[in-house]
Formats: C-alpha cells, structure tokens, sequence
C-alpha cells in the first residue's frame, strides 16, 4: 500500500522546505484542505465523562503520560487546559538509547510521540483528562496513525504512572466501547511502566511557536477550536509554555 505523506520532520531541513515547496506549488489544493477546517472541527465529538475516576485527595501535583499521533498538536492541546502547569513534548514505550527523533520516526523503536502532563489534580482529574484526550485531542479509532501520518510511532497510548490510572484508562476504554461512543472500536493501548523522555528543544511548544505552517492549520489547530468549544470552562487561552516552565527529564 502506497505510503501517505507524513508530516515535516522539524530536524531535517530539507525535508521541511520540500515539504514547504509542494505546498506552494499546489496552492489550490491547500486552499480547499484549508477551506475544509470547519468540518475537521465537526469532527470531533464530546464524549461522556469516565464513571470511574480519581478520588479528590490532597495531592495538587499528577502526571500523566498521553500519545495520540503527532506530539505538536497533542501538546498545545494540554497546554490550553485550566489546571495543567506543564505539557512537554517526547517519547514513551522505547528505550533511552532510542528517544530521538529522528530514530523514532523509523517506526521500530517501540516508541510513540507522546506528552508528559503535570497538573493539579485538586482542579483537574486524570479522567477529565482522558475524556479531553478522547474528544479532541486525536482519533482512538486509527491504529497506528493519525491523519497524515503512519506507523507505530503514531499509535494511541497511553502510559499510566501507576495502578490507579491504569485501572481508570482501561475502565474507560471499555465504558466508552460499550456505549459505542465511536463508529469503531477504540484501538488505544494501555502500556504500563514505561519511561518517559523529552524531545528535542525544537519540538517542544510547536503548535504556538508555528501556528502557519500548513501542518499545523490543518492537522492542529482544529483541536485547539474543538477544545474552546467543547470544554469551554478548562480552556485557557494563554497555552502553558515549556519556554516558560523549562525542560527538564
């Protein structure tokens, strides 16, 4: 099967003016990719809220480990959420010795593109996050891609950072799969007791560092318009930056 075009890799140049230069040269065709933005919006859906989730307690510091295809659009999604103090950009599922980019990118690592979210849980729950992560953040129907882009580096996952989150993920992968909120089948993998670690600088707050880019319109920031729609009390028009917050392992 003939391979979809996948997304400008940001560390390779050439590939980004390329990419940069198709899109120039066929301005009809991004016009109407463009044009067709309010259905991409549509697209999304407001799934019901996990029945089971974390009890309130006295923690006001959590994270959480989410992959959903491309990490730049997954990111400013988080980065936009009341309650979220940092969203970094990075990989889950692989080894050390095989979290780069450009590694990752050939598919065999083990790795997904994923966000490390820290938030407070006294303002936030993991299962609202999850319910976000499901409505707009990506598809959890497409195994192995998003959009654009293929291979198992772009699989819906998600890394839970204990036993509690992996008892609700898997809760309410099957909640939702038995209210048949999608067309089809959830295909998310839960992966426990894996490390996480940062992408490279040049990744990390991509989505409002490049907002034009034509990736980015297309693919991203309808998520950003769905999460302001649909979850209008957690979104936070000031995204959280790792700029701001620093990046550290």
């Amino acid at each position: 099967m003939k391979r979809m075009p996948q997304r400008p890799k940001a560390g390779n140049l050439s590939w980004r003016v390329g990419f940069v230069a198709v899109v120039a040269l066929l301005m009809l065709a991004a016009a109407s990719a463009l044009r067709s933005l309010p259905s991409l919006a549509e697209a999304a859906r407001l799934v019901p809220a996990p029945v089971q989730d974390e009890p309130a307690g006295q923690a006001t510091s959590e994270i959480a480990v989410l992959a959903g295809g491309c990490f730049w659009g997954v990111q400013g999604v988080f980065q936009h959420i009341a309650g979220v103090s940092d969203a970094v950009s990075g990989y889950a599922g692989g080894n050390k010795g095989t979290a780069e980019y450009e590694t990752v990118s050939g598919g065999d690592t083990g790795h997904a593109e994923s966000v490390r979210i820290t938030f407070d849980p006294s303002k936030i729950s993991y299962g609202r996050l999850l319910q976000i992560y499901f409505s707009v953040a990506h598809d959890p129907t497409e195994l192995n891609r998003q959009g654009p882009d293929r291979g198992t580096q772009y699989r819906s996952a998600i890394f839970p950072t204990g036993a509690a989150q992996a008892k609700i993920a898997r809760a309410y992968i099957e909640q939702l799969n038995q209210a048949h909120a999608f067309k089809s089948p959830i295909v998310t993998r839960v992966e426990p007791d894996r490390a996480f670690y940062p992408a490279e600088a040049y990744h990390q707050d991509y989505l409002t560092l490049h907002p034009n880019q034509p990736y980015i319109a297309i693919n991203d920031l309808p998520k950003i318009a769905n999460l302001k729609r649909l979850f209008p009390d957690l979104y936070r028009e000031e995204p959280v930056l790792v700029a701001n917050a620093g990046l550290s392992n």
